[in-house]
């Protein structure tokens, strides 16, 4: 006879909750250590959300992918919400345990980096961090080459009888996004003929969605390291706060910017 499954055996809460491994003996570590965990947890939900997405875009059917895409913006604003967790942590709590962390820092997750790329800013350059970690790597790898939730809905513009060239249909996919203009003329119309393309014009909001709550986590970020670090360089080498400012500048979905001026 099997045992009944409990609340803590459906959970593996054991497990789960022997994950945290500290390295100091300083008090704030704890939250430093969870505050990553869960974050990676939420990025790992976010994952399984843009595949069922890309899934459903990829087919045309547009409408119930955007209950993936809307789960996937509240979770990252809880993600967003987190950083003022983290930043009750002040300088002198933090330095008295930075020591430990070594190399180690956010810039290297994995996930993170997949997220990007799934939703279309590819760099092949992050790979490099994950090659002591082979099915990290091949992941990453994978979604670098694969399709992205944008070149998906591009796919879905000239399906519905939008003129796009083949050089952005058939461009190389694992390559950084490049603006085109026959792109924001598509979505133009799609905009300015929001009623013939209604499908199109709520997955572009969506898209807007996603892109919008990533560049709001990434300014949080920018301001929590700051008010922890200020302009220290980063454990993992980086320019710290220089190079999370630049990040800003990231769009996921270019076109569906840059049109709103044309509107």
């Amino acid at each position: 006879m099997s045992r009944p499954i409990t609340y803590a055996g459906y959970l593996a809460l054991d497990e789960l909750l022997a994950c945290q491994h500290p390295l100091s003996d300083q008090h704030d570590e704890m939250l430093f250590v969870i505050i990553h965990q869960t974050k990676e947890l939420w990025l790992k939900q976010i994952l399984h959300e843009l595949a069922l997405a890309q899934q459903l875009v990829r087919a045309g059917d547009l409408v119930p992918a955007y209950k993936s895409m809307a789960r996937i913006s509240r979770i990252q604003a809880v993600m967003t919400q987190s950083w003022d967790i983290l930043a009750t942590l002040t300088p002198a709590d933090y330095l008295r345990f930075r020591g430990v962390l070594g190399t180690s820092s956010g810039f290297q997750s994995d996930q993170f980096r997949r997220v990007e790329a799934m939703l279309g800013l590819k760099d092949a350059r992050f790979l490099a961090h994950h090659e002591d970690r082979p099915a990290a790597h091949a992941a990453l790898k994978a979604a670098i080459e694969a399709p992205s939730l944008y070149d998906d809905a591009l796919h879905q513009l000239a399906r519905a009888g939008l003129d796009l060239p083949s050089e952005v249909l058939e461009r190389d996919i694992s390559a950084p996004y490049e603006p085109h203009p026959a792109v924001e003329a598509a979505w133009l119309t799609v905009y300015r003929e929001s009623e013939r393309y209604w499908a199109l014009y709520q997955l572009a909001e969506k898209l807007v969605d996603l892109d919008d709550a990533l560049l709001t986590w990434r300014h949080k970020h920018v301001v929590t390291v700051e008010r922890i670090i200020g302009r220290k360089t980063g454990t993992g080498g980086t320019d710290g706060v220089g190079y999370l400012t630049e990040t800003l500048k990231r769009r996921c979905f270019p076109e569906l910017w840059s049109l709103r001026t044309r509107l």
